[in-house]
């Protein structure tokens, strides 16, 4: 500051009261203050020595808070991805576990092959051990439940399906097991008897799931059973007494692998939570009911000895809390993942949503499949079951996939149709003697799934999906299932240009 020539050798305190015109070196404290006048006796307290605003503090303020968004906050952010990251690890690592997990199959009675290659567990015998080797508990998802039926006492083979039913009566009641059982909402047609008995004795606590509340149609379709929460049954076979005698299945059990069983059992809880009259499809899943085991992000585990990748895939996608896979997605995703074929066996196989008030066109899996062998050269092959009920225009659809065999030089898709022979008495039994199966294997990939293909099932139909990755035994296996269905006596090849 520069002191004018006049004021030169005069005291300070006259000095301090001139004003300088230099205004660089203005305290600071002045910049932002108003007339007093604006605020009265607030003056003082807001500005004053003794005030709580400080302007020269701003830039030192706006400095600390872009230091906390540039470097503390990043910090945190980096340690908190550091902290999922271990426990991710912490949670795979003890899932890398050396599961057992092997086909169960249902051969119809009367059924038997030329070279009597059926080396795998029934169906009735799995099930069975399941219950007799149950400490705590048993949880089962169904569509229904015909295990005693009216039908009983009129056809053979019944009797599996009268001891799976009296075996869970007695774990119920005089083994004090807990139960609890879910099921599509019974109708007319299929009342659920076994269930009512069940409710009215005390064997177990069982919800009806009615997805066409939920959704506008469907039904609940899966066959899933969950033992102690460390035993898994899941598959084709529905709670039928001819399931265990008269009807062609296949399912997957599953035994020593924690880390999977919790995640299907996931699953079985979306639809305990569902299956209440005034319940609706959350906004947002419960945080216990997520999955961190997807197909971006499968499981390591053991097959036999053998490592491999798997996940748990379920449908419809409105019944999918965050990271589960759609069952729809799984199917595709293998079916492109396919290098060399893609071999798969179904009870019905149709483009279409069938069970809308008109079917419409749904060609998601057709498509899939075309691009598969046309883009790719991977051979198809499709294994369909074939009754006298089953719809005629199914086989025109098969054909439309068949005649593009070799519309190029390397594009092959092959139809057949397995048909389960019958006795004259066998042939009365209703919804009985087909091939009820829904699997897909592939050079690479195992799928082993509880739905039917065709739209409906995968948009507003509840079911499973398991998809195992890799060279393993599971996949071997299912593949010599596959091929000794298809080069069997009971399978027929589709004419192609049907008229």
């Amino acid at each position: 500051m520069t002191i004018p020539k006049i004021l030169q050798g005069k005291p300070k305190r006259h000095i301090d009261r001139v004003p300088s015109d230099d205004y660089d070196e203005w305290d600071s404290r002045y910049m932002l203050r108003t007339d007093q006048d604006d605020f009265g006796e607030r003056y003082n307290d807001m500005w004053g020595q003794k005030g709580w605003f400080k302007p020269s503090c701003v830039p030192i303020t706006i400095i600390l808070l872009l230091i906390v968004l540039v470097v503390i906050l990043p910090l945190l952010d980096a340690a908190e991805k550091h902290h999922r990251s271990t426990v991710q690890d912490l949670f795979r690592n003890r899932c890398l576990q050396n599961c057992s997990l092997s086909i169960v199959e249902t051969i119809p009675d009367g059924m038997s092959y030329r070279n009597g290659s059926t080396p795998f567990k029934s169906t009735y015998d799995v099930w069975k051990e399941m219950i007799d080797g149950a400490n705590e508990s048993i949880e089962i998802a169904s569509f229904y439940w015909t295990l005693r039926d009216s039908d009983v006492n009129k056809f053979p083979g019944s009797e599996k399906g009268e001891d799976i039913f009296k075996s869970l009566m007695e774990a119920g009641t005089t083994r004090g097991l807990k139960i609890r059982i879910v099921q599509s909402e019974p109708t007319k047609s299929m009342p659920d008897l076994d269930t009512e008995i069940f409710t009215r004795k005390g064997v177990a606590e069982v919800r009806n799931l009615n997805m066409a509340r939920l959704l506008g149609s469907g039904i609940l379709h899966t066959k899933l059973w969950l033992v102690d929460r460390k035993v898994v049954y899941v598959g084709s076979a529905n709670m039928d007494w001819r399931s265990l005698s008269h009807v062609k299945e296949l399912g997957l059990y599953m035994t020593n692998c924690s880390c999977l069983v919790e995640d299907m059992a996931k699953i079985f809880e979306v639809y305990w939570l569902l299956a209440t009259p005034d319940s609706t499809i959350p906004d947002t899943w419960p945080e216990d009911l997520s999955t961190e085991i997807n197909k971006l992000d499968p499981v390591q585990i053991y097959i036999n000895g053998t490592k491999s990748s798997t996940y748990i895939s379920s449908s419809p996608a409105p019944l999918c809390p965050e990271g589960r896979t759609s069952d729809i997605d799984s199917i595709l995703s293998t079916i492109e993942a396919a290098d060399k074929f893609i071999y798969i066996a179904v009870m019905d196989y149709m483009p279409l949503m069938m069970f809308t008030p008109k079917p419409k066109y749904w060609p998601v899996i057709d498509n899939a499949l075309k691009a598969a062998a046309i883009d790719r050269r991977v051979e198809v092959r499709l294994l369909v079951s074939w009754t006298n009920h089953s719809r005629k225009e199914e086989k025109l659809f098969l054909n439309s996939l068949q005649v593009i065999s070799d519309s190029y030089k390397g594009v092959k898709i092959t139809v057949k149709l397995f048909v389960v022979p019958s006795t004259a008495a066998q042939a009365k039994i209703p919804y009985a003697r087909l091939n009820h199966n829904k699997y897909m294997v592939t050079d690479n990939t195992a799928y082993i799934g509880t739905s039917n293909w065709s739209g409906d099932y995968f948009n507003s139909t509840g079911g499973i999906g398991f998809v195992v990755i890799g060279e393993n035994s599971l996949r071997d296996e299912l593949e010599s299932v596959f091929l000794r269905d298809w080069y069997s006596e009971f399978s027929y090849p589709l004419p192609k240009w049907l008229h």
